[in-house]
């Protein structure tokens, strides 16, 4: 069917945003992104595409250029933060090898899909901060510069903050989730393998794994705490804390924070899944629809999947209201699945008391040994979920 002669402005020149911008572009539509920023300029730090958002950027035809800037993930492994030895290894590689699992620098995939935007002749327009959304037949946004814009649909992909969120649904009250995490980029001096290895202690992890060919290593350390940190993930920390939250670790994670210059720190916040993803002329994806706690690294895999998903429905149906109430449906109890998986996961990390501890990590390293395959496929409901497939 298509969407040729429909006019449709993005917000946000994030990953989900410029990836709803290609979808919308192939299918016809005159498509402008516009964006707050001065520069598209993205903070050092490292993200996860597993299968399910792989498969969005194979089907825009973007994954041969994904796996020139990524690095292919062989496991993830389990660990203890004072014991030597694995409490799990998830071997994808010999488990899920016709899986697609990439670490990537966030940059660099902001890099690759700004390039295709601007490729596939999409404006992308810079400094243009959105003050207010109307929805409406026509629906228009209201800028900072006191200038408006109307178009037949406007996608709110303006992140946890978004103006779109607000005008479907109101202001929502985000709590601060007891926990902050330190991000940090740091060189790959221990010739760390391509893996995600997850350090586990009791209220904090830290996770690390190598980016850009093997010459940085990506940490995130997150730690539970009563005080709060401002939400975002600016807010520059003196590394000193970060090393002293993490004193007791023992053996890698020491190393790699010896070697921490510059780290940022942000407040988790827990914000509710949006309970309409659309009205009239509106929709939103990605955290502006579902804010993700990033405890199994799929935030920016669901905005890949909200992105093609939002764009087949538009293709698929004339009426656009049925079509918009049509992704809503195929994707909100997706994520808030995910969500709830993703929460749960950062209380399996951070096991308090020892015996808990002790027997958690004991049934871990068996269902590793009896079933090795089964650790590796019990998110294959996450993973395999490939949103371009014609069936889906």
């Amino acid at each position: 069917m298509g969407l040729k002669g429909r006019n449709i402005i993005v917000v946000g020149a994030g990953i989900g945003g410029l990836a709803a911008a290609l979808a919308l572009r192939a299918r016809g539509a005159e498509v402008t992104v516009l964006e707050q920023a001065g520069e598209i300029a993205e903070v050092g730090a490292g993200l996860q595409i597993s299968p399910n958002g792989a498969a969005v950027l194979r089907a825009l035809g973007l994954e041969e250029a994904l796996a020139r800037v990524a690095t292919p993930s062989r496991a993830v492994v389990l660990r203890d933060y004072r014991r030597a030895g694995e409490v799990l290894r998830l071997d994808l590689a010999r488990h899920a090898p016709d899986q697609s699992f990439y670490l990537v620098h966030r940059a660099d995939l902001i890099d690759l899909l700004t390039g295709a935007v601007r490729a596939a002749g999409i404006p992308l327009r810079l400094l243009q901060r959105v003050d207010r959304v109307t929805p409406g037949e026509v629906p228009e946004l209201h800028l900072a510069n006191e200038a408006q814009a109307r178009a037949d649909l406007v996608v709110g992909a303006d992140g946890l903050h978004s103006r779109a969120r607000v005008a479907l649904n109101g202001a929502d009250d985000p709590f601060f989730a007891g926990q902050v995490a330190w991000r940090a980029t740091v060189p790959n001096h221990l010739d760390l393998p391509p893996e995600a290895q997850i350090f586990m202690a009791p209220g904090r992890h830290l996770v690390c794994y190598p980016l850009r060919a093997g010459r940085l290593v990506n940490i995130v350390a997150v730690q539970e705490r009563r005080a709060w940190a401002d939400e975002g993930w600016h807010h520059k920390d003196d590394p000193a804390n970060l090393r002293a939250a993490f004193a007791d670790f023992r053996g890698l994670p020491v190393a790699l924070l010896d070697e921490v210059r510059e780290v940022l720190l942000w407040g988790l916040f827990r914000h509710p899944v949006a309970e309409r993803w659309q009205g009239a002329g509106v929709a939103i994806l990605g955290d502006a629809a579902h804010p993700t706690l990033p405890f199994l690294a799929q935030g920016a895999n669901l905005a890949l999947e909200d992105a093609w998903v939002l764009a087949d429905c538009l293709a698929g149906q004339a009426d656009q209201v049925s079509a918009l109430g049509r992704y809503q449906a195929r994707r909100r109890d997706r994520a808030v699945r995910v969500i709830a998986a993703a929460n749960a996961n950062a209380w399996k990390y951070h096991f308090r008391l020892s015996p808990l501890r002790e027997l958690g990590h004991l049934a871990l390293r068996l269902g590793g040994a009896m079933a090795p395959a089964r650790a590796v496929h019990q998110f294959d409901w996450i993973y395999g979920h490939d949103v371009t497939a014609p069936d889906r």
